[in-house]
């Protein structure tokens, strides 16, 4: 773009203009198929973590076993789906087919909040479950919970989309990365710290996070079928969940049920839950995140807190593994951006570096 010599009029050379237009036209048809597969987002992200996981291994069969690609992609696929689909599966059943009858009768959970408000009245003078107070939790968890629940049983639908595009990453895992290599619109090493960076996530999120929620779930679990929860299963289940929550973390689920296990169980059974949660169930995630995390990519807590709330609203119960690796991407992105096109010094602004 330039001016005529003679001339104070802008001139827009041809090739800027059909840039303009392709580059539009590449934006619209991606908005069109972003738009349209974009309840299939959670089958990919799935597919991508997977083959992230056993992209190793498939090399291994193929290139030192001598296994035929198909075979190997086949069994690895076969593997992943008995280690970590079904236990995700039976999980997730579980905690549909537990909270959904509760959510579909909010009675349910007001008598629950009248007991323990009724108790706390009686024996401490607290007044901080009234009807109006109880009124606002269930307005904020009962929508939240029901659009998890919702997602979740769209992501469970999605397992066999998931599997099929996992087979085609696994069989041509090597024009994969050569395409990637190729096409990514960066600097060579650039090229090398994402798909290092990513690998790192991927390990980080989808087995050291998966990893010490099992571990305190079942912790939990042992306790609350030892102290006579009811729902001890549940329980267990919830509380490996509200472990990947920074802060917080499990201390959001033993302790209301210990104060609910004081009020409809007895005093026994409310102080071995406050015990078991804060000397067994805190030991073992500390002992559990040490041993784990530690040797995997180090995810900000404030990462991990933010993805867990959009992962869980965009994808359901695995949006725990999914949420913080997006947002981390995001970072990631950003980071190369900067190198790529330069650093602005705050002293110089018109200096690039």
């Amino acid at each position: 773009m330039g001016l005529k010599p003679g001339s104070h009029k802008f001139i827009i050379h041809p090739n800027i203009v059909r840039q303009v237009f392709f580059l539009a036209l590449l934006i619209i048809m991606g908005f069109v198929i972003v738009n349209e597969l974009y309840f299939l987002i959670g089958a990919l992200l799935g597919a991508v973590t997977l083959y992230v996981i056993l992209m190793h291994r498939m090399k291994y069969m193929v290139i030192i076993l001598r296994w035929n690609p198909t075979l190997a992609a086949l069994s690895l696929m076969l593997l992943s789906f008995i280690v970590m689909i079904i236990p995700l599966a039976y999980m997730g059943k579980v905690a549909i087919d537990k909270i959904s009858p509760v959510i579909s009768n909010p009675e349910l959970i007001n008598d629950a909040f009248m007991r323990i408000h009724e108790y706390l009245l009686r024996e401490y003078n607290i007044d901080a479950l009234n009807q109006e107070n109880v009124q606002k939790i269930s307005e904020r968890v009962i929508p939240f919970t029901q659009k998890t629940l919702g997602s979740t049983i769209n992501v469970l639908g999605n397992i066999v989309i998931m599997y099929l595009i996992l087979y085609f990453l696994l069989v041509n895992n090597r024009e994969v990365e050569k395409w990637l290599r190729q096409n990514l619109p960066f600097k060579t090493k650039n090229v090398k710290t994402i798909i290092t960076d990513f690998r790192a996530l991927v390990y980080s999120n989808a087995l050291g996070i998966p990893l010490v929620a099992l571990v305190q779930g079942l912790a939990g679990l042992i306790g609350y079928w030892i102290f006579g929860v009811e729902e001890f299963v549940l329980m267990g289940i919830l509380t490996a969940i509200s472990s990947v929550i920074p802060i917080i973390g499990s201390l959001a689920i033993y302790l209301p049920l210990a104060v609910y296990q004081f009020v409809t169980a007895g005093t026994l059974q409310g102080i071995g839950v406050l015990l078991w949660g804060f000397l067994v169930i805190g030991s073992v995630d500390n002992i559990a995140r040490f041993m784990i995390q530690r040797k995997l990519a180090d995810v900000h807590p404030l990462v991990t807190l933010l993805g867990v709330m959009a992962g869980i609203s965009l994808f359901g119960f695995v949006g725990v593994i999914f949420g913080p690796l997006l947002i981390s991407v995001f970072f990631i992105l950003v980071r190369i951006y900067v190198d790529e096109y330069g650093k602005v010094d705050a002293n110089r602004p018109d200096a690039i570096t």
